[in-house]
């Protein structure tokens, strides 16, 4: 998949994804600090990906760990802070809830400390029952 819009590309095309770029927000980013270029790598091999570029530059990011049938999990979204206010946030989970293989499914989360005003628009809600949800939390895992 590609789309372009006012000079902005989002693609889901794995050989137009910077992986150092991608690394690089990731290993400063609250939810991943310190995370290791060979996890991105990994991550981004076995996720459905989507970049977000002006030109070559990558300028943004998100993927869905998915069975493409009935759950999808959201993760790793981001747009380099120069670019935010400009609405390729929104423009990007455009994109992100359209796509063919994320049609139909059952449950599609997310975790958020701060962007839930974005994904509200979208659909997505609160847990209805967080006592139905568990998880094992490993936070610090890739600091050193």
């Amino acid at each position: 998949m590609v789309v372009h819009r006012e000079g902005f590309t989002v693609s889901t095309d794995p050989s137009c994804f910077d992986v150092d770029a991608v690394h690089a927000y990731l290993t400063r980013s609250y939810w991943s600090p310190g995370i290791p270029i060979e996890v991105v790598e990994r991550a981004i091999q076995n996720s459905l990906c989507f970049g977000l570029f002006e030109g070559a530059e990558q300028i943004g990011f998100a993927r869905v760990i998915t069975d493409r049938a009935t759950y999808g999990y959201l993760a790793d979204v981001y747009v380099l802070e120069e670019y935010r206010g400009r609405g390729l946030s929104k423009w990007l989970m455009e994109c992100i809830c359209a796509h063919p293989d994320l049609q139909g499914l059952r449950r599609f989360a997310l975790a958020t400390r701060d962007a839930h005003g974005l994904y509200k628009q979208f659909g997505f809600a609160e847990l209805d029952d967080p006592s139905k949800h568990m998880e094992i939390f490993r936070p610090g895992i890739y600091e050193i």
